[in-house]
């Protein structure tokens, strides 16, 4: 799924990832009722986008990140552009993942 500078709606989202609203929800800390008010037009902070993004989009397991690997991933997205594109070719290579 092709997403880069778009925004989203949630619900689209989860159904094409064939997810419930619970599964879909949880994964970012938000409850499944909570996550319903978002999918019908309540306003979504930044940082719950920030975070559907991170983790269903960008496929990042939360549970595994750290703050220091965000720092470091960032660095080197703006400093290096080209060598951060070719490593994250390899990385979805490696593990199966469509390319986005």
């Amino acid at each position: 799924m092709r997403l880069v500078g778009k925004t989203v709606k949630p619900r689209y989202l989860r159904q094409r990832l064939g997810l419930n609203q619970q599964d879909f929800w949880s994964a970012v800390g938000v409850t499944q009722s909570g996550g319903s008010r978002y999918e019908t037009g309540r306003s979504m902070p930044k940082p719950v986008r920030e975070l559907v993004r991170l983790v269903h989009v960008e496929g990042i397991d939360l549970a595994r990140a750290r703050g220091e690997h965000f720092e470091i991933a960032d660095h080197l997205r703006t400093s290096n552009p080209a060598l951060y594109q070719r490593l994250k070719h390899r990385i979805r290579t490696k593990t199966g993942r469509k390319l986005r």
